[in-house]
C-alpha cells in the first residue's frame, strides 16, 4: 500500500507509470511529473460480450490526498455494488451542477466564439466551431469550468492525436486555453487554465511540407518566368466559369494568399481609374494574431498592375452586383473555396506541381532574382508579400512603405507573366464544360 513518502518520492520517468495502492486504486504518473488518482474497474459488456474495463479518474494529487482517493474509491465501489457505473453517476452529478448555474463548458465557449468571429474571416470562424462541436462539446461541453481538469483535456486531445491530426489537436489545445482565459476575465467563470501546458504532452506537430510551386527545381530565370506563363495559359485554356480564371490571374498578379482572393470584397478596391490604384485588405482579413488583425493602420496595401486592374473590370460584370468579388456558385453571400482555384490547376496537369500558394513564391524567387532589380527591393517584395522582417516590431511596421516602388514592381510581375496571355474579358460567355460527344484533345 502506498504512503504519503512514498508518494512525494516518485519521480518521473521517460514513461508514464503506475503506483498501486489497494483494490484497484493507484496514482498514474506522468513523464511530466503529473500525478492522478484512478481507479480500474468493470462494469456491463464491451462490443465481444466480454466484461468492459473502465477507468475513473478521482483528480491529481496533492489536491485530491491519499485518504480522500481511498474514501472516492470505498464510494465508488458502494455504487458498483448497487449496480451503478461510478463514472456515469459522476458525469450525471456533474451535468446535475452545471445545469444550476448554466456555466458550461459549450455555453462559455459559444459566448467567447461571438466576440472573436467578428475579427476572423467567415471560413475561419466556421472551422473553429466546427472543430469545437465535432472533438470539444461531445466530451467536456457539458461539464461546468470548475469541473473540466488537465486530464479531461489532454483525454480528448489525445482522441484527436490517434486519428492522425496532430495540428488540430494542437489548435484545440490553443482554442480551449483561449476560452479558459475568457472565462477568467468575464467575471471569474474559471480560476484557472487546465488546457495551458498541455502542448507538452502532445505529439510535435509534423514539420510544414513547402507549398508547390510550378518554378520549384528550375535554377534558370528565363525557365522560371516561361514555367509561370505557360501555366496559365494552360489554365485559360480549360473551360470552367469565366470567374474562376478571373481569380486565378488576379492571385498570381497579386501574390497575396488564396483566402485573400477567395474573401475579396468590391469595397476593399480603391482608385481604378487613376495612376495608382490598390486593393486594400483589412488588417482583420489578414494572417496574424488577434494583436495583428486589430492592428491601427495594419491593413495589406497591395499596388494593382494594369493586367490587374483589366482582370478586375473584366469580373464586375459577373459580379459587381455582389459584395464578393468571388462569390460561389451556389450561396453569392459566400466566397469561392480554395479548392476551386486548386481544381483548376489540376485540370490544367499541375497536380502537386503547384498550387493557389505556389503564385507568392514565383513571385518572391523570380523577382527576387530578376536582372534589373535593385537595390531594397527585396525588403521591399517582402513587404508586398505582408511578411514583416525578423528585427521589426510588428506594430510600428509601416505597412504603407515604398507605394511607388511596390507598383512598379507590380507592373513589371504583370509584364512578365500576363503579356501575350488572351485579354480577361475574352473569358467571357464562353462555354464552361466540355460536351459528353467531344473529342477534348481535339478541341
Amino acid at each position: 500500500m502506498l504512503t504519503d513518502a512514498k508518494i512525494k518520492a516518485a519521480k518521473p520517468r521517460e514513461a508514464a507509470y503506475k503506483l498501486v495502492d489497494s483494490a484497484q486504486l493507484f496514482l498514474h504518473v506522468t513523464p511530466a511529473g503529473g500525478k492522478h488518482w484512478r481507479m480500474n474497474y468493470t462494469f456491463g459488456k464491451n462490443a465481444a460480450g466480454k466484461p468492459a474495463q473502465k477507468t475513473l479518474t478521482f483528480g491529481p494529487y496533492p489536491g485530491v490526498t491519499l485518504v480522500e482517493a481511498r474514501q472516492k474509491r470505498d464510494a465508488a465501489k458502494t455504487l458498483l455494488r448497487e449496480g451503478r457505473d461510478p463514472a456515469v453517476e459522476k458525469r450525471v452529478s456533474i451535468e446535475a451542477r452545471a445545469a444550476d448555474h448554466s456555466n458550461t463548458f459549450e455555453i462559455v465557449a459559444r459566448r467567447w466564439f461571438e466576440l472573436r468571429k467578428a475579427i476572423w474571416s467567415p471560413v475561419h470562424a466556421d472551422d473553429v466551431l466546427r472543430s469545437l462541436e465535432r472533438d470539444v462539446f461531445p466530451a467536456i461541453g457539458a461539464l461546468p469550468l470548475s469541473a473540466i481538469d488537465s486530464p479531461m483535456i489532454l483525454g480528448l486531445l489525445n482522441a484527436v492525436e490517434q486519428r492522425g491530426a496532430v495540428e488540430t489537436a494542437h489548435r484545440l489545445r490553443q482554442r480551449i486555453s483561449d476560452i479558459f482565459v475568457y472565462a477568467i476575465a468575464a467575471g471569474g467563470l474559471a480560476i484557472a487554465d487546465p488546457a495551458a501546458s498541455l502542448g507538452k504532452a502532445l505529439r510535435k506537430k509534423p514539420r510544414a511540407k513547402k507549398q508547390p510551386s510550378v518554378i520549384d527545381r528550375l535554377r534558370d530565370y528565363d525557365a522560371q518566368v516561361e514555367a509561370v506563363r505557360t501555366m496559365l495559359a494552360k489554365c485559360d485554356a480549360e473551360r470552367c466559369r469565366a470567374s474562376t480564371k478571373l481569380a486565378l490571374r488576379l492571385l498570381a498578379l497579386t501574390a497575396v494568399r488564396p483566402n485573400e482572393v477567395q474573401n475579396a470584397r468590391w469595397e476593399e478596391l480603391e482608385g481604378l481609374d487613376g495612376p495608382n490604384p490598390v486593393w486594400r485588405i483589412p488588417a482583420a482579413r489578414m494572417k496574424g494574431d488577434q494583436d495583428r488583425k486589430a492592428e491601427d493602420g495594419g491593413d495589406h496595401v497591395v499596388p494593382l498592375s494594369t493586367y490587374a486592374v483589366a482582370t478586375i473590370e473584366a469580373l464586375r460584370p459577373l459580379t459587381g452586383g455582389y459584395q464578393l468579388m468571388f462569390p460561389s456558385e451556389r450561396h453569392v453571400h459566400r466566397p469561392i473555396s480554395e479548392n476551386t482555384l486548386r481544381a483548376l490547376l489540376i485540370r490544367a496537369g499541375y497536380y502537386q506541381r503547384h498550387v493557389p500558394h505556389g503564385f507568392r513564391s514565383a513571385f518572391s524567387t523570380i523577382m527576387n532574382e530578376r536582372p534589373d532589380r535593385q537595390d531594397g527591393d527585396r525588403a521591399v517584395i517582402d513587404l508586398m508579400l505582408a511578411h514583416v522582417p525578423k528585427d521589426k516590431v510588428e506594430g510600428a511596421y509601416n505597412r504603407a512603405a515604398y507605394m511607388p516602388r511596390r507598383h512598379e514592381l507590380a507592373q513589371a510581375w504583370g509584364d512578365l507573366i500576363a503579356s501575350g496571355l488572351v485579354a480577361p474579358e475574352e473569358h467571357l460567355g464562353k462555354p464552361i464544360r466540355w460536351a459528353a460527344h467531344t473529342d477534348r484533345e481535339a478541341a
